[in-house]
């Protein structure tokens, strides 16, 4: 069983790896960045991507150190529930990628196109997950995290990738109303973030009318 100097440890990495994570992506560094190196933007997205996956092994490492005995597990019929949850979210990760350009989230088109601004050149998309909840990739990941069996270290995990994730989705919903204004304010206004709400949510015509508009917008835009 952990104690509680390991707890608090795992918590000071998760905190830290969350951090410097947050700080990666801020418009500010990039900004910075662009003004004094701009060679490296092309790279920036790559390099983030690895650094990411660098940084978040010791919080991992440590997870698995403090390992103990589960505080409570899933039994029969909420254990197969549990079960077909996660498939399905894991089913609902791989059917999104489709609605996402994989070379732009990993950074190839980036650096295909020596692309130097801050901004992100994707385009926004509306999947049909995103007609029910704006940041699906997040509620997807919270119930991969709450459907496990839990142990201390689990626990304080899970708790912290929850609020990470929560103050997350508002950082990204701050660039993308930077990125695109009113449309996808409206977008806000229709879909809750993380939760399904059975009365708020896009049909697929309301769906294509906010892409309608926003190729509109950019159409009338200056060059």
């Amino acid at each position: 069983m952990p104690g509680i100097a390991d707890l608090i440890l795992l918590a000071l990495l998760w905190t830290g790896y969350f951090l410097i994570h947050s700080l990666l992506a801020s418009l500010w560094l990039k900004q910075l960045i662009a003004n004094h190196y701009p060679a490296l933007m092309p790279w920036y997205r790559i390099l983030f991507n690895a650094l990411a996956i660098i940084l978040i092994l010791p919080p991992l490492i440590a997870l698995w150190l403090f390992q103990s005995d589960p505080l409570w597990q899933w039994q029969g019929i909420l254990a197969w529930l549990a079960y077909t949850l996660m498939l399905l979210a894991c089913i609902g990760f791989i059917w999104t990628m489709r609605y996402y350009d994989s070379s732009e989230f990993f950074g190839i088109r980036q650096l295909q196109r020596h692309h130097q601004d801050v901004q992100d050149s994707e385009q926004l998309h509306i999947s049909p997950l995103h007609r029910y909840v704006r940041h699906p990739w997040y509620s997807l990941g919270l119930i991969l995290i709450w459907t496990q069996d839990m142990d201390a270290a689990r626990l304080v995990t899970a708790t912290l990738v929850t609020l990470y994730l929560l103050l997350g989705s508002r950082l990204e919903e701050y660039k993308l109303l930077l990125y695109h204004g009113d449309i996808y304010r409206n977008y806000q206004r229709r879909v809750p973030g993380l939760i399904p709400l059975p009365w708020r949510y896009l049909n697929r015509r309301e769906a294509e009318k906010i892409l309608a508009d926003r190729t509109l917008s950019q159409y009338r835009s200056p060059s």
